[in-house]
């Protein structure tokens, strides 16, 4: 008899984490690895943000702490919702997790029955159809094509809502795309939504802030606040402020019924976030935030510069996306060429791990984010990192016959 439970066996290792962790052991044998499957800024944590830590641990502020988040914490994330995206959310309505990832988890474990269909447009974040085959759910995957920059298109998303359809996720700007909708694509979507009631919005802004070439972010309840009570705004500090390894996310919703079954799970599975990360977070929301468009910016001549290097590529096609810190390369022109060592390139997968194991660069397979062929890359790193990886695909794709 197996000891592992049934709802794990369809549940798979995220593979930009196996891709990672590929990318190190390589690098343990003295392989000189360029990782770009990593969506982890290369940024330090803002040295303010760090000091409010050190102080909180100083002033003993070490206790368990409450399971839904500090009240200082709260009112700092209530800030930020009206300073950025013009929400109004008190205390009540608002969870702090550790994590976005949690967040999400939280959000499914406590409203989704056997059977629940979740609606997640593709390509997407490789968690999401695991998180929600874990609480039982039934992912429903709508695409978002390359010839529509990516995105959710209106008449895609109707056609796929059921009686049965439970949820609704938004990712904009995307992983692993980086596609973002503008207000008006947005509002399209919204007017969608408004037809069909019955169905919750899970909107992941984890992205808001890494946008580029003077693109406006928006989020749907700001969007169309007839939404409100139905829309789960989630977001975190982990990208925008690089405290990935702080752990902390949280969501804001206009129901408190929601939030309070969220609550509830939150509860449950973990004794609150840690004190330190709280205090921590405060000072990153509350404090400046020019450091906010000046890594956009840098973001921005990095993203630029892939591009560039790949749009020469032959075999390869790059979309230029509106924000986050990924490109998604289509290598269409490469499928049923063999690489130099040896390798038939028929798949998507085939191209990542070649490219692994012969010029030890580090990508993600399009597969494993639900739309084939492409491969993510990550620029979330130096940009002398960039340019011996693009030398390195440029290289391995020219080789090839």
């Amino acid at each position: 008899m197996s000891i592992t439970a049934d709802r794990l066996k369809n549940v798979s290792i995220s593979a930009s984490a196996a891709m990672t962790q590929r990318a190190r052991e390589l690098a343990a044998k003295g392989i000189k690895v360029v990782s770009l499957s990593s969506g982890e800024p290369d940024f330090p944590t803002p040295t303010h943000v760090v000091e409010a830590a050190h102080v909180a641990a100083l002033k003993g502020d070490t206790k368990y702490p409450p399971m839904d988040g500090t009240a200082a914490l709260k009112a700092a994330i209530s800030r930020k919702f009206k300073r950025d995206n013009n929400l109004d959310f008190d205390a009540s309505q608002i969870v702090v997790s550790g994590g976005g990832k949690q967040v999400i988890f939280n959000a499914m474990l406590a409203t989704c029955n056997p059977g629940d269909e979740i609606l997640i447009p593709t390509p997407s974040w490789v968690s999401y159809a695991d998180i929600v085959k874990f609480a039982g759910g039934v992912p429903v995957a709508v695409p978002c094509y390359e010839k529509a920059g990516f995105k959710l298109r209106p008449e895609d998303l109707e056609a796929a809502i059921t009686s049965r359809t439970k949820w609704l996720f938004l990712n904009f700007p995307n992983n692993p795309t980086g596609a973002a909708c503008s207000r008006t694509e947005m509002a399209e979507i919204a007017q969608v939504m408004l037809r069909h009631p019955h169905v919750l919005i899970l909107t992941d802004d984890i992205y808001e802030h890494l946008v580029y070439d003077d693109f406006e972010f928006c989020t749907i309840a700001e969007v169309e606040p007839r939404l409100h009570d139905r829309v789960l705004t989630m977001n975190g500090v982990s990208k925008a402020y690089a405290m990935t390894g702080w752990r902390l996310g949280f969501c804001a919703s206009g129901s408190r019924e929601l939030m309070a079954a969220i609550s509830n799970v939150n509860g449950q599975n973990s004794g609150g976030t840690a004190t330190l990360t709280q205090a921590a977070a405060i000072a990153a929301l509350d404090g400046p935030q020019d450091l906010l468009k000046e890594r956009a910016a840098i973001y921005r001549e990095r993203r630029d510069f892939v591009i560039e290097k790949l749009s020469k590529v032959e075999g390869l096609r790059c979309h230029k996306p509106e924000g986050a810190f990924y490109l998604y390369p289509n290598m269409s022109g490469l499928i049923g060429k063999t690489s130099k060592g040896g390798r038939k390139i028929e798949t998507d997968v085939d191209f990542v791990m070649a490219l692994v194991d012969e010029h030890h660069v580090a990508t993600v397979q399009g597969a494993a984010y639900g739309m084939s062929p492409y491969f993510r890359i990550s620029y979330a790193t130096s940009i002398e990192m960039l340019t011996e990886g693009c030398a390195r695909i440029a290289q391995f794709c020219h080789d090839m016959r």
